[in-house]
């Protein structure tokens, strides 16, 4: 199966999508079951309690809901405001949520209170991004100033025309929703769904293929499948587990029958590489702990790059804090998505 295929399913009863890209599972995503609040949805808020050793202050929601705001500046409790679902909530606890919206379409995001005309860095062409700058201060003529504008890379191989409805379609709606603040806490917007995400974000680079209703034909249920369990392999015989606690994620790297200094290395690099796949395919994130199979000292410094390598190509917000005396690694990852096995029938 080679190429990049974005496949469009259900699974029980609910909307679903899966990247592929040369037969490897790179992204899934899965409506919850429930009416869990989706990322990206926006709400009229209204200011509740500061909570002063957090930094922070909660936030009524409509629906009974309550959300967590850590911009605190300037907002005082009863005051209404707009904000943002930033994630999935963890259990017990409240939705996190910002004041910096963002209206994202397949092409361009409105960045209102982030002025600024922004192309993004993987259009390399100064033609194209000189054109792009040009549509992009047309298209965002007469808008309120302290609004912004990030052109996305897959603008560059999109028709001007299209790009400029996009972003005239994204001005009116941050411009209703930044009009709507009389009135008690309400949802305004809905987040996105699996599939209008994967329609939005993974175009670029443009799919090979686009396929409907064929996660069985094209072995996506299988792979999934094998998402459930803690286990993954490596082609040299090593392995890791992956296993979410309450307080954090343990990941154990192991080498299998060969102990070898650079059966480790090899199984270790192997690790380091699938990490944030891994990760992001299972929806964890919080505070992640991974415990590497024995190696010399001196090889750090090669994993070291590999580490940060990988998560730079991953693009989400990780921190790599590096290793502990006890010879652990430890990072922190931002709570993206709910978390697969939640999502699972």
């Amino acid at each position: 199966m080679i190429g990049r295929i974005i496949v469009l399913d259900e699974i029980a009863g609910r909307k679903a999508a899966a990247l592929i890209v040369d037969g490897v599972l790179e992204e899934v995503l899965i409506d919850p079951a429930d009416d869990t609040p989706l990322t990206g949805a926006i709400y009229r808020a209204v200011g509740d309690r500061p909570m002063k050793g957090m930094g922070g202050m909660f936030v009524k929601l409509s629906g009974g809901e309550t959300g967590f705001l850590r911009q605190t500046d300037g907002i005082a409790p009863g005051q209404r405001l707009l904000v943002q679902v930033t994630g999935p909530a963890e259990p017990g606890k409240a939705l996190p949520v910002t004041t910096r919206l963002l209206f994202k379409g397949k092409m361009a995001i409105v960045t209102p209170g982030a002025p600024g005309l922004n192309i993004s860095r993987r259009i390399k062409d100064e033609a194209a991004r000189d054109d792009l700058q040009r549509l992009a201060e047309a298209a965002m003529e007469g808008a309120d100033p302290r609004w912004g504008l990030i052109v996305r890379s897959a603008a560059e191989v999109a028709d001007a025309d299209e790009i400029a409805a996009e972003i005239g379609a994204l001005r009116d709606l941050c411009a209703a929703m930044l009009a709507d603040l009389d009135g008690g806490p309400e949802l305004l917007l809905e987040g996105a769904s699996a599939q209008d995400t994967a329609w939005r974000d993974w175009s670029d680079p443009e799919p090979d293929e686009i396929a409907e209703g064929k996660f069985a034909d094209l072995g996506v249920l299988e792979m999934i499948d094998a998402l459930r369990g803690p286990r993954v392999d490596f082609d040299n015989g090593g392995h890791m587990m992956v296993e979410p606690t309450r307080a954090l994620v343990a990941v154990d790297v192991n080498t299998g029958p060969d102990t070898s200094p650079a059966a480790s290395l090899k199984t270790n690099i192997a690790a380091a590489r699938d990490l944030p796949r891994q990760l992001r395919l299972r929806g964890l994130g919080g505070q992640v702990v991974v415990d590497f199979a024995p190696m010399p000292k001196k090889d750090r410094a090669i994993l070291d790059q590999v580490i940060k390598a990988a998560f730079k190509a991953e693009g989400g917000e990780t921190n790599l804090a590096g290793w502990t005396v006890l010879g652990l690694y430890e990072m922190t990852r931002k709570r993206d998505r709910q978390p697969l096995g939640s999502l699972l029938p």
